[in-house]
């Protein structure tokens, strides 16, 4: 991230900073932070001396914030024994992860999520407001701990297995929702399925009233369980093909018609639905039309974040042309790109102009 784009996410954490502070962060002459405000400000990113930032509509990202762990193996997994290995630790829970690339690409966003009161979930609330994420709306939780996952990745970065511990996000209930989810300002929510299955139900049923929209975002297959039979109220589903398999009962085989699938979800009241499908790209299914576009070929380092990299990329595409499914997806699948081919659950090298 470029010295101006850090200016800018410090200055949506802490409006009142002083061109002092943002210089001893910075490593910056106060000329230079001085002639980056100026730039932002021509650019109609900051609104005059005060830092007032003009009205924008925002993406309300509802769900997992995580400390992640990275486990990779020095060579070939073997079962039953000790394997060398490499370890590294950042955030990452799905919603934080969309929030995070919506942010550094641009997009204004906010986080609901919830955390405990120890040093990780400061930790991911301190990163979030760096990175220009809103998080008033998050709750705290004390006497609990923070969400954590846990990956094993081969020696090729390919993952083996996943622990999650996520009990924190049952806290995240209809009644706390209900009176946290504003009504203006957000026009987009996207929930991940780490969310309890009533509270899934309730912001499927306040959307199918059509003044937000709804966009669901699976987090593994085992939690397809907590999907309700009915979808009414769901703009866009987003899940990959282990995903579908699960919410529509299915076993997966040499013919198997991932778009005739992925349509089953429309009847059930889905408007659109996406699938992923790593490096055999994404289908679309959507009322009038089905399509497939190709992933982009890349030597792919880590997979970790790469799903909710495209769920950002077509998010970002979404606000600024809801009704292009199609092209939102080719910017999803740009944004996986990149992160496969970084080793960080969000790619470093994110900035607003990614996808001019």
């Amino acid at each position: 991230m470029s010295k101006k784009e850090q200016l800018y996410a410090l200055i949506r954490a802490r409006p009142m900073i002083s061109q002092q502070e943002l210089a001893d962060c910075l490593s910056l002459s106060r000329s230079a932070v001085a002639g980056h405000i100026a730039g932002l400000i021509r650019e109609g990113r900051l609104l005059g001396r005060a830092y007032q930032f003009p009205e924008a509509a925002r993406v309300l990202c509802i769900g997992g914030a995580n400390t992640d762990r990275k486990l990779r193996t020095a060579s070939p997994l073997q079962m039953g024994t000790s394997n060398p290995a490499s370890m590294s630790e950042s955030f990452g829970g799905v919603a934080r992860n969309i929030a995070e690339n919506l942010a550094r690409t641009g997009v204004a966003v906010s986080l609901l999520t919830a955390v405990g009161t120890d040093s990780a979930g400061q930790g991911l609330m301190q990163h979030a407001g760096a990175c220009g994420i809103d998080t008033s709306l998050s709750r705290i939780c004390r006497d609990m701990s923070s969400g954590t996952y846990t990956a094993l990745l081969d020696a090729q970065g390919e993952m083996t297995l996943a622990l999650a511990v996520m009990d924190i996000y049952e806290q995240l209930d209809v009644s706390y929702l209900s009176a946290q989810v504003p009504v203006s300002g957000y026009p987009l929510l996207v929930a991940d399925m780490n969310l309890p299955a009533a509270s899934l139900a309730w912001l499927m049923q306040r959307c199918s009233k059509g003044l937000q929209k709804l966009v669901i975002v699976a987090v593994s297959a085992p939690k397809m369980a907590r999907l309700p039979e009915r979808l009414d109220g769901t703009a866009l589903m987003i899940l990959n093909r282990d995903e579908l398999l699960a919410a529509t009962g299915t076993t997966s085989h040499a013919g198997t018609d991932w778009q005739a699938l992925a349509r089953s979800l429309l009847q059930r009241g889905a408007e659109k639905v996406l699938v992923t499908a790593g490096e055999h790209g994404v289908w679309g299914v959507e009322a009038t039309q089905s399509w497939h576009l190709p992933a982009l070929p890349v030597q792919v380092r880590d997979v970790t974040g790469a799903g909710d990299a495209f769920s950002a990329g077509v998010l970002a595409g979404l606000m600024r042309a809801p009704d292009d499914l199609q092209a939102a997806a080719r910017q999803g699948l740009k944004l996986a790109a990149l992160t496969l081919q970084s080793e960080q659950t969000v790619a470093g090298d994110l900035h607003p102009a990614i996808f001019e």
